[in-house]
């Protein structure tokens, strides 16, 4: 069972413009409130990640992202109700209210409606999406659990979410929406 304290934390440290680390699917990841510029781009600072490269996010269902994305068509729509929840993430045509520091200036938005249960209850007590990006520096292989955050990134982070990662053995697959191209194999 999820204690509520470390969650209802965690989402005061998104609230609050703060970087967290906490567990997904396959690995931990880096995340933070997608609607602040400041906090993602202390988070792309903290990763060495360009802008350009766009991010994911993460929510505890699709409504989260409204706004954001255009109407999807009968076939997106399809492919979202196939693939959510769970570990596919699906790149979907921004609208044009999505910021550019999410988008990396693309005319796309890569969105995941995860199954893991502490991805869930975290975006729910934020209540709303959180940017979704494996912990680790550009380059270096993911922490898989709160300990190599800590060791590797952990001044760098404003709190880490303890728990587990889900039984993946590789990052979620990544899916255009648009044309069912597989862009990243799970």
């Amino acid at each position: 069972m999820m204690r509520r304290w470390p969650l209802n934390q965690a989402a005061r440290v998104l609230r609050g413009g703060g970087v967290i680390a906490y567990p997904t699917e396959s690995v931990f990841g880096l995340g933070c409130d997608p609607f602040n510029p400041i906090a993602v781009h202390q988070l792309l600072a903290i990763k060495q990640r360009p802008v350009s490269k766009g991010l994911i996010l993460v929510a505890a269902f699709p409504e989260q992202f409204a706004g954001l994305i255009k109407t999807p068509t009968a076939a997106q729509a399809r492919m979202m109700a196939d693939h959510w929840p769970g570990p596919t993430t699906l790149v979907m045509p921004a609208s044009e209210a999505a910021p550019e520091w999410l988008t990396g200036g693309f005319s796309s938005l890569a969105l995941r409606v995860s199954a893991h249960p502490q991805v869930r209850a975290l975006c729910e007590r934020f209540a709303g999406p959180i940017v979704s990006t494996s912990a680790n520096f550009s380059g270096a292989s993911p922490a898989r659990n709160a300990t190599e955050v800590q060791r590797r990134m952990g001044a760098a982070i404003d709190y880490v979410l303890p728990g587990d990662v889900g039984g993946l053995a590789n990052p979620t697959q990544i899916i255009d929406a648009s044309s069912g191209a597989i862009l990243r194999a799970g």
